[in-house]
């Protein structure tokens, strides 16, 4: 069994792999997990303790895992992909690393989640919010996920649903250059920089918040149009047209809880500036 560590990232990828290496840096000992092989020499250079490991393997190394498991905190940071399978295999695989975390040495839960757990309100969305979830889709995935871990004597757990994921190599001018006719164009976007990300869950972990939910979006919401066109634009690419329509469908997320509760100040409050 390996010596437990500080902190185990689960998902070292766009989002978890820098956060890793961020946690390196300010003096954590990291272990850090990803489903390809070629990843493992990167992982390992930037100081971070590789493992090898698919929870949708059912040969899965069930001892690799729990070699994994072996620190104080986990940041589960792994994307859902909800639209395959209607979320039957993230379900799956969420149940067997609950299972191997009951026996594990974890005390703290760190779940990286998303604002679509929130159904279209046409208001200003708060992290109470998920009530309505229950009534109009009883059956979702990432909320029984949620739930799934925050519900444990054996650690507390803190979830932090992100919006829009924007920054690196994720430039959201790609996303719907040259699409045309496309629904909702007046309805406000709620995205989140990379680096705002980083710090957010950087600040939880330093400052100890734990058991509680936070959204996190940029605090400005341009309306899909504007935003859509500044991101084509400034990649050179075609803009997408917007169709009119006598109703749109929108949900504003607040992030002031989070802000309040962390004392924080987006780094890029406007998603205007994200290009």
């Amino acid at each position: 069994m390996q010596k437990k560590v500080d902190i185990s990232v689960m998902g070292c990828g766009w989002l978890g792999l820098p956060l890793a290496e961020a946690l390196v840096r300010s003096g954590s000992r990291v272990n850090g997990s990803t489903t390809s092989e070629q990843k493992l020499d990167s992982l390992s250079q930037a100081g971070i303790n590789p493992f090898l490991i698919n929870l949708a393997d059912p040969q899965l190394d069930q001892q690799v895992l729990e070699d994994f498991l072996q620190a104080e905190v986990l940041v589960l940071n792994i994307p859902p992909k909800l639209r395959a399978d209607g979320g039957e295999s993230y379900l799956q695989q969420m149940t067997v690393l609950r299972k191997a975390l009951l026996s594990s040495p974890v005390n703290r839960v760190l779940f990286v989640s998303s604002t679509s757990v929130y159904p279209e309100l046409n208001r200003v969305v708060t992290e109470e919010d998920t009530s309505y979830t229950d009534e109009l889709d009883p059956d979702n995935t990432l909320l029984q996920v949620e739930r799934m871990f925050r519900n444990s004597e054996n650690w507390v757990c803190t979830v932090v649903r992100f919006g829009g994921l924007v920054g690196a190599s994720r430039q959201p001018g790609r996303f719907l250059a040259g699409k045309h006719n496309l629904p909702n164009g007046d309805a406000p976007v709620n995205m989140i920089h990379l680096a705002d990300c980083l710090s957010i869950m950087e600040r939880i972990v330093v400052q100890q918040k734990w058991g509680q939910v936070y959204n996190a979006c940029a605090d400005e919401h341009p309306n899909r149009r504007s935003f859509y066109t500044a991101a084509t634009t400034a990649l050179g690419l075609e803009p997408p047209t917007f169709k009119d329509m006598e109703e749109t469908r929108f949900k504003l997320i607040s992030s002031q809880k989070l802000k309040d509760d962390l004392a924080y100040i987006f780094s890029f409050p406007d998603p205007m500036a994200f290009f």
